[in-house]
């Protein structure tokens, strides 16, 4: 199942998400973040996406992973939280 939601980050950039999703298992089967956000180093969007294929879709999950490839990475987000990351990777499954 294909998703996408668009959520502007509160004191942030604008933040798109186009996911390929397991309704059954409930999981991230591919996912694909753009925006208007600056992220260092260069290659740390396509780390975070590839860390996050076969994640579980629930918040404290997706916040737990996202924060450990940010911390273990050195990852540096402008105008990009976790939190943000977390929210908009919901809205695809959940439209809070």
């Amino acid at each position: 199942m294909k998703l996408k939601s668009v959520y502007k980050v509160p004191n942030g950039k604008l933040l798109k998400i186009f996911m390929d999703y397991d309704a059954e298992g409930n999981l991230i089967k591919d996912i694909s973040i753009t925006g208007d956000f600056f992220a260092y180093p260069e290659e740390a969007v396509e780390l975070l996406e590839k860390k996050l294929r076969g994640a579980r879709v629930d918040r404290d999950v997706l916040f737990s992973r996202i924060n450990s490839v940010i911390e273990e990475n050195d990852i540096e987000f402008i105008g990009l939280n976790v939190e943000g990351l977390t929210k908009a990777i919901m809205l695809c499954v959940y439209h809070e």
